[in-house]
């Protein structure tokens, strides 16, 4: 056994030993950081030259457009779906009735674990409880792997004993501990995991898989719609109002607990609320003036509410209210109950202008009368995408006008699990006869592709916009979203929810005007419900989305105002190299962001409005209520309309196509089209049948 001396002297030639590794870290760091806007200002540099807004001749259009393609692709940021989710009851009974034994020790370490990792600790009591309950147990020996890097994962942990390490391309990046979660972004979405962690030591582990996951948070969620829903419609005076109004003050409602002997209401005191009481029991009493005792007027229970003149106007409380026990109350104040009783629900449909449905429907258009795809001549490709490719197409002997057809390969779209979302997208922008969304005229099929035929819109999306102009003006900006807000309008009033609001997604037409391009994320969702997939671009989901509480279209106002800042600063609010980090600043909300001060008052008011910056509570985290977001009340897009940041915009002028815009694309047609490509002849039929792959 060494002296002190000696352990001193060890101790000194570890510390410079960690002194020296952290100082390499650093300027290994400060290489990489250098190499990065090296990279970036090459891309840049790459991007002006191929920067372009004139069609080539056709001896030229193989280069130019596979310039365009590759620019473009470079630039996208991925969107991302969970595969296909459903509440089936053999899946809810499986996960309802497994309850993996733990000890109460064990149980607290894991939901100490939860509660300090940034995504799950915003799981509610009961939610932490169930997934608790299902977690199962798994031992790793010494130097085996937990997770490898680039396989993907779908189980989330919490390590219990022992320890692990991290490892990236071989190189160590910390260690886990026990109380440690990791894994946690595999419950969302089926994501390819960037590094590998193994055990140093023997270790044990508890283990919570998606599919449980995902179960438990949608029964909770419907659960808990159902309930505030049930107790709303059992009150009178609200029984006769409309689901979708009832859907929307459950929304607003807040959860609130009483313990025994509280008060909940005074009386002589002023309030504005009116509650229902969700569990538990409160003693309604009466004090006379000039007496000392109390009368107990009556008992109310599950179901029964009280508080009701409150929401009229009568401030002065005529009774005091105790908590009997544990209480828990639906609780809704005046204001918020005024803000959506008045006028009743917003009728979107008389709200539609009459230019979203003055084009002529694709079965009347002569141009598209040919019956077979091999009637298109393929001028050059415009993109490649996961599933296919997109063609620059004209019909033959007409040069002038140009269309875009998108070839999909049937096998990659099954073999992905995918096939439901493209069919989806088919059947809603068929049924799309809007300016403000890219149309899509006709379906085709083969053996081996389904190809759909839409308008080409050649002027450039607003991704490769930005990244020309580093930002845009704020005329500019208020023009694009105004496009945006005309197409989203038309999706909701008929349902649909867009769910990817990106600079991406929005491409210019020959006139300048935006147009919202077609989407696997669309999906209509029944007034009354909510849908639950996890979907989106990271950065723009709203936070409803990645803690799986279930969304509406109160969902693309959230992205709507990521867009806003995004155009108006050219970065997105919510951005990081890592995406866990990126998904809980979004839950921490737009309040924790700095707002660049090239973005004016009123811009800021508006984003800050979309991604509504009111945080509710939700036991152990927060939250934003999408109720609350300006577009979402009861006069929906109008609010967004009437805001100060829009004060003198020409609506009215954007939607008949007189209003000027900021940019207009000057195309110019191929020459000759001699040259084109014909798809090949044969069985190719018209699809009808968006079920019929």
């Amino acid at each position: 056994m060494g002296t002190l001396r000696d352990l001193q002297f060890a101790l000194q030639l570890k510390i410079e030993e960690l002194r020296q590794r952290d100082t390499l870290i650093d300027e290994l760091e400060l290489e990489l950081d250098t190499k990065d806007e090296l990279i970036r200002g090459l891309q840049d540099e790459l991007d002006r030259y191929r920067a372009t807004v004139s069609l080539p001749g056709p001896s030229e259009a193989g280069a130019a457009c596979q310039a365009k393609m590759e620019n473009k692709q470079a630039a996208k940021r991925k969107t991302i779906i969970s595969e296909p989710f459903t509440l089936d009851p053999v899946t809810l009974a499986m996960v309802s009735h497994r309850s993996c034994d733990k000890s109460q020790e064990s149980q607290r370490l894991i939901q100490a674990a939860f509660l300090k990792n940034d995504l799950l600790k915003n799981l509610d009591e009961g939610e932490l409880r169930a997934i608790t309950a299902c977690m199962f147990t798994t031992t790793i020996n010494q130097g085996c792997y937990v997770i490898q890097e680039g396989t993907n994962g779908a189980q989330a942990y919490v390590l219990e004993e022992g320890r692990l390490e991290v490892t990236k391309d071989g190189l160590k990046l910390f260690t886990i501990e026990p109380g440690d979660v990791f894994g946690e972004l595999a419950l969302l979405y089926s994501c390819t995991h960037t590094f590998s962690i193994s055990a140093q030591n023997d270790s044990q582990l508890w283990v919570i898989d998606r599919k449980s996951y995902q179960t438990i948070l949608m029964q909770s969620g419907l659960n808990s719609l159902s309930h505030s829903m049930e107790l709303l419609s059992s009150v009178p005076f609200l029984q006769s109002l409309p689901q979708d109004v009832i859907m929307k003050l459950s929304d607003l409602t807040e959860q609130t607990h009483y313990s025994d002997g509280e008060y909940i209401i005074r009386q002589g005191a002023t309030g504005d609320t009116f509650y229902i009481i969700s569990r538990g029991q409160v003693k309604v009493i009466e004090k006379k003036q000039g007496h000392d005792e109390q009368i107990v007027l009556s008992q109310l229970c599950d179901g029964q509410w009280f508080g009701e003149k409150a929401l009229w106007g009568e401030d002065i409380r005529t009774v005091n209210v105790i908590a009997s026990g544990e209480v828990t109350c639906l609780v809704i104040d005046r204001e918020t109950f005024k803000e959506i009783i008045d006028g009743l629900v917003f009728d979107c449909s008389n709200d539609l202008q009459p230019s979203q449905e003055s084009e002529p429907k694709s079965d009347t258009d002569p141009e598209l009368s040919f019956p077979t795809l091999s009637a298109f001549q393929i001028v050059c490709t415009l993109a490649v995408g996961e599933f296919g490719h997109v063609d620059l197409v004209q019909v033959r002997g007409n040069t002038e006008r140009l269309f875009a057809m998108r070839v999909l390969k049937k096998k990659l779209i099954i073999n992905s699990g995918r096939r439901e979302h493209i069919l989806r997208e088919g059947r809603i922008l068929m049924e799309a006869c809007c300016p403000f969304i890219v149309r899509l005229y006709k379906t085709f099929r083969d053996p081996e592709c389904l190809y759909i035929l839409t308008e080409a819109c050649l002027g450039g999306d607003l991704c490769s916009l930005l990244k020309d102009k580093g930002y845009l003006d704020e005329s500019s900006t208020r023009f694009y979203t105004a496009c945006v807000i005309e197409a989203l309008t038309f999706l909701h009033c008929r349902g649909v929810c867009y769910r990817d609001v990106k600079p991406e997604n929005v491409v210019l037409d020959q006139h300048g005007y935006a147009k919202l391009v077609g989407s696997r994320c669309l999906k209509n969702v029944e007034v009354g419900k909510k849908t639950w997939t996890f979907c989106g671009t990271p950065g723009y989901m709203a936070p409803e989305i990645i803690l799986n509480k279930g969304h509406r279209v109160t969902a693309d106002f959230w992205s709507l105002g990521v867009f806003v800042f995004e155009l108006l600063s050219g970065g997105p609010p919510f951005s990081n190299s890592d995406m866990m980090k990126i998904l809980t600043a979004t839950i921490r909300g737009i309040d924790y962001i700095d707002f660049p001060k090239i973005i004016s008052k009123s811009a800021t008011s508006l984003i800050k409005k979309l991604c509504s910056p009111s945080m509710h509570k939700q036991i152990e985290g927060y939250w934003s209520n999408p109720s609350e977001r300006v577009g979402s009340q009861r006069n929906g897009a109008k609010d967004i309309q009437k805001h100060k940041w829009f004060d003198g915009f020409n609506w009215d002028g954007l939607c008949k196509n007189t209003l000027i815009p900021p940019i207009i694309t000057k195309v110019k047609h191929p020459s000759d089209s001699t040259t084109c490509d014909h798809y090949t002849e044969g069985s190719v039929d018209l699809d009808t049948n968006w079920d019929d792959f």
